[in-house]
């Protein structure tokens, strides 16, 4: 395995695969239940429904993506030739998904429901084999740490991009047409990402090899990531960390547009809009989350250097609750403080996501270690499996308590149930999540630095352990995994 010191032109160009992803993964998050709702004219209940159940043909889809993956032998690699082959289709899914053909209510669920499962089919076919990708261009700790801080800071400004053009994008192509703003204005970002998942191809490299094609069946593939304890408690803090992003990414529309408002003529916040020449409160309130978002995924790499990275995760999730429930708290109206936290959390959210992409890709390193057998691709098509049925937990559980709390669609105020619910999403529900995440990392993942760094070089030096030994290492490397913490 090779501890290649990767080029800054490699890392960003690695980067720039998961921003042409994030440019739709973060559009969906933030305003396609907006969209859907309040543009296309489809129930709330239903959507958060369609949501859950197109998770269902992940659980087939996500898999099988990763198992072709690692049987995949070209003359690119096993992972890069998907980026760049698939680039082009998942564009133009994306323009379907965001159009409003003239239909009945039934038709229209219909179309929602195909283009939406079509778009998470594709966004499966790019992204498995990119994330996969992450885990063979370098086997160094330290060059992963950084390889993954510049993709998130890539990442967050590509959804930043998406997330903060998009509703002027839709003004500017609409000229009032808001559904043919929405389609307009994704074609333009599609077409940013096309070009961007081609750089990410051209500047990548798979250094690491299982050296031959894998021996035994797919089932055996499943059966043997299962058995991987520390995958499997990865998986479980990717599903609580995307629902906490999903679950406030999803409602913060709702949230500022019912709860925050317009702010008070003479306030600090009308002044400062007023010198921005006006600029909707939402935009405003998204970017200063993503500003946030750009600095906690630069932070990511010093303090990992400070710090065993499993620390800096849990202590950032238990601040993360903390300042969670402390926003429920904060009176409607009192608009500066909520621009104030949604930065810091910002900040502290992207931290941890970046950790949390080096703990997917060392509990492959693991399970190499554990059984003498490499699953890359399947690895992270578990993981990128559980963090999509997290995103459809997350929108599933916004359109259910809108809908049960009497949401009414396009209306100048809600009823007190409604906001009720609004702010408990936007702020209760992430801390649940957060609260979890800490417990689960802090008491159970036990792939901390010292037991990493010695993972990997015994994986160099060509040792794999039987069962019989690894149960007997494990026991005896209990204190060295958890110093640091």
């Amino acid at each position: 395995m090779s501890n290649h010191i990767l080029s800054m032109r490699e890392k960003i160009g690695y980067g720039l695969g998961d921003a042409a992803s994030h440019i739709v993964f973060d559009n969906v998050m933030f305003y396609m239940m907006f969209f859907y709702t309040d543009i296309f004219g489809i129930p709330a209940g239903f959507v958060g429904t369609m949501f859950l159940v197109a998770r269902a043909l992940d659980a087939i889809s996500d898999p099988v993506m990763g198992l072709v993956a690692d049987r995949t032998r070209t003359r690119w690699g096993k992972f890069r030739p998907y980026v760049l082959f698939a680039a082009i289709p998942f564009g133009i899914v994306c323009v379907f998904a965001y159009s409003t053909p003239d239909l009945s209510l039934t038709a229209k669920m219909v179309y929602a429901a195909c283009t939406y499962t079509l778009l998470t089919l594709m966004y499966t076919v790019v992204n498995i084999p990119y994330c996969a990708l992450g885990g063979v261009i370098t086997a160094d700790p330290t060059q992963r740490i950084s390889l993954q801080s510049y993709r998130f800071v890539l990442a967050t400004a590509g959804g930043m991009l998406s997330t903060v053009l998009m509703m002027p994008l839709v003004n500017f192509v609409g000229k009032g047409n808001q559904a043919f703003g929405f389609q307009g204005g994704i074609a333009i970002l599609a077409l940013v990402a096309v070009f961007m998942l081609a750089i990410c191809f051209a500047t990548t490299k798979e250094r690491i090899s299982d050296e031959g094609a894998i021996q035994g069946s797919m089932r055996e593939d499943l059966r043997d990531i299962m058995r991987n304890d520390q995958w499997r408690i990865v998986g479980l803090l990717t599903i609580f960390n995307i629902l906490a992003v999903s679950v406030r990414g999803g409602a913060m529309m709702y949230y500022v547009t019912y709860v925050l408002g317009a702010p008070p003529e003479g306030s600090a916040l009308f002044n400062l809009l007023s010198l921005l020449h006006n600029p909707p409160v939402f935009t405003v309130f998204l970017t200063v989350y993503c500003v946030g978002n750009l600095f906690g995924s630069a932070a990511a790499k010093p303090l990992t250097d400070w710090k065993c990275k499993v620390s800096v995760f849990w202590w950032t999730n238990a601040i993360l609750t903390v300042l969670s429930v402390a926003m429920f708290f904060v009176p409607i109206g009192a608009n500066i403080t909520m621009f104030v936290f949604i930065f810091i959390i910002g900040i502290l959210h992207q931290l941890v996501t970046p950790i949390q992409w080096v703990m997917m890709s060392d509990t492959v390193d693991y399970g190499e270690w554990k059984s003498g057998k490499r699953l890359t691709g399947i690895s992270f098509a578990g993981t990128l499996f559980v963090l999509k049925l997290g995103l459809a937990l997350g929108g599933a559980l916004i359109g259910w308590m809108l809908a049960g709390s009497g949401y009414q669609s396009g209306a100048a105020t809600q009823n007190s149930a409604t906001m009720a619910s609004i702010i408990a999403l936007f702020t209760l529900v992430p801390a649940i999540c957060y609260f979890l995440s800490a417990v689960i990392a802090a008491r159970l993942y036990t792939l901390r630095t010292p037991f990493i760094n010695r993972i990997l070089k015994e994986l160099a030096a060509g040792v794999r352990r039987n069962e019989q030994e690894f149960n007997q290492e494990m026991k005896t490397s209990e204190d060295l995994s958890h110093e640091n913490q």
